[in-house]
């Protein structure tokens, strides 16, 4: 007889990260069940048709993520669903502190009625911590969160309902904080794909050889969203519950220097120039994290060099332009 496969469900699945997500966990042997807004498009996880159990759910509705839990009867939900764009939460506040927070109050109200789970993953974010001083400090899970953005305040305070349900319930919640990461299938609303998608088009002669940017010397510490998602998986494996986890690189790079190697890996002499509606009122000058913990404690590494990550996405782009 076989061996019964472990259910993870995810919130997100058809998100940037949330679909490779299900990719590593369908290869490293888990049963996956995943949620999609019913508006949103599963482009993403098409690939994965007949693999996944998908199911339409709107977080912002209680009822539904009650019933919808007890039927999956998952032993590990990790929890992605999220409007995830910093600039975009400005313009769209109210929403995104539904979306993210209530939402993510909402699973941890229904995961309390399953009877099985062995892991809830929060996936938080880096900007959290916004501002702070020293500026060029590698931050640990220490650092106080100064959130300086309505999506930084949503994840800081759901992190906050996380931490009340871990300790109130003994929910076994364990909170990823992943820094800036990137690869194919992610939004242009990020920089990495704004500039490729940008790349793609003026190569593919439907644009002049002009790119639009933003803030070049903000630092971020970047990593390649399969590195990342291998961590959530590692994340749900070992992660202690109650404890919060860096999910990053341990080294910062400007947007310059991004820039700069991807315009060598383009076939055309590419122009630069600012655009000043891509300037942040508040940029969060440079973010580091110490990835020690997640080290030490799950056998965290990365896998994919920064140059890897930017010609996939590259490439991606390219034949997304010309499709």
């Amino acid at each position: 007889m076989p061996i019964k496969k472990a259910t993870v469900f995810i919130t997100g699945i058809a998100g940037f990260a949330g679909s490779y997500l299900a990719e590593e966990l369908l290869a490293t042997g888990y049963r996956v069940v995943g949620a999609v807004h019913p508006k949103e498009s599963t482009a993403n996880i098409a690939g994965l048709r007949g693999e996944v159990d998908i199911v339409r759910l709107d977080i912002q509705n209680p009822s539904r993520c009650r019933q919808v839990l007890l039927k999956a009867k998952p032993d590990y939900v990790c929890h992605l669903a999220a409007i995830a764009s910093v600039w975009r939460s400005f313009e769209m506040e109210r929403t995104v502190y539904r979306v993210n927070f209530e939402g993510t109050l909402n699973m941890l109200e229904a995961t309390l009625e399953t009877d099985r789970l062995r892991r809830f993953l929060f996936v938080s974010s880096a900007d959290c911590y916004g501002v702070f001083t020293p500026r060029n400090k590698t931050l640990t899970e220490e650092q106080p969160l100064n959130p300086v953005s309505p999506y930084a305040l949503s994840k800081a305070v759901a992190e906050q309902a996380c931490r009340y349900y871990a300790q109130h319930y003994r929910l076994p919640i364990v909170t990823a904080r992943p820094f800036a990461h990137s690869g194919p299938r992610q939004s242009a609303d990020f920089v990495i794909p704004s500039f490729t998608r940008q790349i793609a088009t003026i190569e593919a002669g439907r644009s002049h050889p002009v790119m639009a940017v933003g803030n070049l010397t903000a630092k971020r510490d970047l990593s390649d969203v399969r590195d990342i998602v291998r961590g959530y998986r590692l994340l749900i494996e070992k992660g202690r519950p109650g404890r919060v986890y860096q999910l990053c690189s341990g080294r910062a790079v400007t947007i310059q220097t991004v820039l700069n190697s991807l315009l060598r890996l383009s076939s055309r002499n590419i122009k630069v120039r600012v655009d000043r509606s891509r300037l942040r009122k508040i940029d969060i000058p440079i973010q580091r994290g110490d990835n020690s913990r997640a080290v030490q404690e799950l056998g965290y590494h990365a896998r994919y060099k920064l140059r890897t990550t930017l010609k996939d996405t590259l490439d991606f782009w390219r034949k997304k332009t010309n499709s």
